[in-house]
């Protein structure tokens, strides 16, 4: 029994909370949803204007007609004037009912959109990490429209409150008799519309959470798609997505199986109600006690009063899975973490100097930055070198804001990164990382990325990167097309495009984490002497690249080398070579890991 209370409390706790939601909507739409909710009324007015004149028409034109023997011709006129007039103005209370009731609908899908991708923007890169891309993908999209899909049929819902109220009174005027008779059946329609809200809730609830764990197995498989293949786990992985797509299915036909049991009992009802008034109808017409018009009304608003009760059982059908979606959204909206950007601008001109100052950070807290502090001169080429697990990429993450320090601060020309405008920031700082990513679409716009750049600055970015000889091969040259994720490009050239894509913006810090791993060790050095021919000239940026080959690490004007967390030591690479047994042990292995894997 205290499990059948629980049930009953959670269920009317998703009532109100659907309430609320509806609530909210209506508030943010006010405007609109009055538009929409004055449409219902007129349709629903008219509507039952229309059984008053079908009433009327039975009376004085189709009656007389039968018992004279030819059509009374004044009235006929009168009856057809009044069906097309009460005709027009109910269609455009249907227009107006679904087009403004879409608008609200689709206003709200539009800005909560937009809400939920302005806070993915605001989260740190800490938060995506702990959320699966296709969790995200189905909070902005599938739960969006989960959450205002109720708003559809809302005004249609409130609006036919007039139709209802409305037409009881025309049949009570009309005959009291048979509508108390008719109305019997409307105490049944509101039980059995309870009894299938309660039954289709937890159903209907338990599919729109399945559509969200559908979406990101989905996703993380074509994310995954090269290990998969490589690994020979399409079995595995087509049967994982079974998995969850067969319960996504069962939760629907459970949903479905709730509804074909409902839903003809609910259209049954009205029309033995309707039946119900005719048969009764009928004997009370040949005993003098009413007027076939009166029957005729009174059964025909039958058939329009139970709409009323259907647009409100859509309506509570569509709160369960509205409360899901809301609760995915809000759960987006109400996450902590953002990373509020200041208003400050660094000094005009060239290559940054950047600045580390007693720098602790770590991950669920275990410490992976500890007491870091360095300098690099403006202009200078630094490569950073470390362990697995020294903190490269880490630091990295805080020298472009994409994360922030727990302790102490990062600095370009003394301007803690923190206080930085995001403008000021972004078009100051740009990160090449190890893993490249380029969209479905052309040379041109995966390296501007709609940036205003001219095609000149665009072929000065790849001749650096010696990206443009096999650019100006390509088919279409910087409007060739690349494919999705850049699958017609070799890794080398997918980083050598995502390092022009930096460079085109002429940045005055360039951070590279490992991103030229994939490059021929002739074109890597190429390209960083070309980078540190620039910085050299004042035309370049500061460089800080994570390095691991050794060929790499000479070219540095710089080596920061780092281990726990630390600057161990620093110096030019033969100087360290000379002086650092751990240094010169660790590039050694470098450069032994890559040879045996050629």
């Amino acid at each position: 029994m205290s499990d059948l209370g629980t049930s009953l409390d959670s269920r009317d706790d998703v009532t109100r909370r659907g309430l609320r939601i509806l609530g909210r909507g209506m508030s943010e739409q006010r405007g609109m949803f009055s538009l929409a909710t004055v449409g219902s009324l007129v349709y629903g007015a008219l509507t039952v204007a229309d059984a008053w004149v079908l009433g009327w028409a039975t009376d004085h034109v189709i009656r007389p007609s039968f018992e004279r023997g030819d059509l009374v011709t004044g009235s006929a006129v009168i009856a057809v004037l009044l069906f097309i007039s009460v005709a027009l103005l109910r269609a455009l209370g249907v227009i107006a009912r679904r087009l403004i009731g879409g608008i609200v609908f689709y206003r709200l899908m539009a800005d909560y959109r937009r809400r939920v991708t302005r806070k993915y923007l605001q989260l740190p890169m800490a938060w995506h990490g702990r959320h699966p891309t296709g969790q995200l993908l189905s909070n902005a999209n599938a739960d969006v429209e989960a959450a205002w899909g109720v708003m559809m049929p809302l005004p249609m819902a409130v609006g036919v409150v007039a139709m209802l109220v409305t037409a009881i009174v025309a049949m009570l005027l009309a005959d009291v008799v048979l509508t108390i008779v008719g109305l019997v059946i409307f105490p049944l329609l509101f039980l059995i519309n309870v009894f299938y809200q309660r039954w289709l809730s937890p159903r209907v609830t338990r599919a729109q959470s399945l559509r969200g764990v559908v979406s990101s197995v989905a996703h993380e498989s074509f994310d995954g798609a090269l290990v998969v293949k490589t690994l020979g786990r399409e079995a595995e992985e087509t049967e994982r997505f079974d998995r969850v797509n067969r319960e996504l299915r069962d939760a629907n036909i459970a949903a479905g199986r709730i509804r074909s049991v409902f839903d003809p009992m609910l259209e049954a009802l009205p029309n033995l109600g309707v039946l119900l008034v005719i048969v009764l109808g009928v004997d009370r017409v040949l005993s003098g006690a009413t007027q076939p018009g009166d029957v005729v009304q009174v059964a025909y608003l039958f058939t329009v009063v139970a709409f009323p009760v259907r647009a409100f059982g859509w309506v509570l059908g569509e709160l369960p899975r509205s409360v899901v979606g809301w609760d995915r959204v809000d759960s987006v909206l109400a996450a902590e973490g953002s990373m509020p950007y200041g208003d400050a601008a660094l000094p005009a001109g060239g290559a940054v100097r950047l600045g580390a100052e007693h720098v602790d950070t770590g991950y669920d807290g275990s410490r992976v930055l500890c007491d870091l502090s360095f300098t690099v001169e403006p202009g200078r080429v630094v490569a950073v070198v470390g362990h697995t697990g020294a903190g490269k990429s880490t630091l990295t993450d805080l020298l472009v804001r994409l994360r922030d320090p727990e302790e102490g601060r990062i600095t370009l020309d003394g301007v803690d990164v923190r206080s930085l405008s995001h403008d000021a920031l972004a078009s100051s700082v740009a990160l090449v990382p190890q893993s490249t990513f380029l969209f479905d679409d052309s040379v041109r716009d995966n390296v501007t990325l709609g940036a205003d750049v001219t095609d000149a600055e665009v072929w000065d970015a790849l001749r650096t990167t010696q990206a443009d000889g096999f650019v100006a091969a390509l088919a279409h040259g910087l409007d060739t097309q690349l494919g999705e994720r850049g699958t017609t490009l070799s890794g080398g050239q997918r980083q050598r495009l995502a390092l022009a894509r930096a460079l085109v913006r002429h940045p005055r810090l360039l951070v590279m984490d490992d991103a030229t791993s994939a490059l021929d060790p002739d074109v890597e050095r190429r390209i960083l002497t070309a980078l540190a021919r620039q910085t050299a000239d004042g035309s370049g940026p500061t460089v800080l690249v994570v390095a691991y080959r050794k060929a790499t690490i000479a070219l540095a004007d710089e080596v920061l080398y780092m281990s726990q967390g630390r600057i161990a030591d620093r110096g030019r690479h033969d100087e360290l070579v000379a002086t650092s047994s751990a240094y010169r042990d660790l590039v050694d292995a470098y450069d032994q890991a890559r040879e045996a894997n050629l």
